[in-house]
């Protein structure tokens, strides 16, 4: 029988980028082949939205691999990340984003970007993210995760110059909708150049940065 999937091997060589793994919808057991395959290449391999149950499993045969109980992130080789230059800015409303804001930083961490997390800085108290202004200033790309009305990338746009990605969370009491009212209220930002990414996809957001950033290197 043929394995059930088949590796992009040339996605690097199209993109500049490997292929990441889908964990929420997958077996441990095609999971477990999956990592056996990088193992056997000695490659890293990026698997997001992985469920806690599923990771415990994970790491019981594969000894060296990292998981982030928050985001659901997990790799076969922790990155090293702490003397990249920090080129991306992470910007969370509140506490309760930390889950996408921390799928974001690992994403770029594997991808080779330095990045930092601004927790808690949403418009409920403004005055935190305006005394963060000139901090902000430093980073090339600004990626700012929100719930409930989601308005914070509007007003992050339109106070700062850099590409800005809006990241909708499922977080908010009723009418959130689990993410919907954030996200539509994105899509409608007043604020000019917004991209937006779909709701919870941290990783989205970093892949969009990961793009941007190596056009600026051309």
């Amino acid at each position: 029988m043929d394995k059930p999937f088949n590796i992009d091997e040339y996605r690097r060589q199209r993109l500049g980028f490997d292929e990441v793994i889908y964990g929420a919808s997958k077996s441990v057991s095609l999971l477990s082949e999956l990592l056996k395959e990088y193992t056997k290449r000695n490659e890293n391999v990026l698997v997001t939205k992985l469920q806690r149950k599923k990771a415990k499993a994970l790491l019981k045969k594969n000894k060296t691999a990292f998981y982030d109980v928050e985001s659901g992130i997990f790799m076969l080789t922790p990155v090293a990340i702490l003397n990249k230059t920090k080129k991306v800015g992470i910007i969370s409303a509140g506490s309760s984003d930390i889950g996408v804001a921390n799928e974001t930083y690992y994403t770029l961490a594997y991808m080779g970007v330095g990045s930092e997390i601004i927790h808690d800085v949403g418009v409920a108290g403004l005055q935190r993210l305006l005394d963060k202004l000139e901090d902000l200033r430093a980073f090339e790309v600004l990626i700012v995760i929100a719930g409930f009305e989601g308005a914070l990338p509007t007003v992050v746009a339109g106070l700062l110059p850099q590409p800005i990605i809006a990241v909708p969370t499922s977080v908010g009491y009723g009418t959130a909708k689990k993410g919907e009212t954030a996200l539509q209220a994105m899509l409608t930002s007043c604020a000019n150049g917004i991209s937006v990414v779909n709701i919870d996809n941290g990783y989205g957001a970093a892949m969009s940065a990961f793009r941007i950033l190596n056009q600026n290197k051309k």
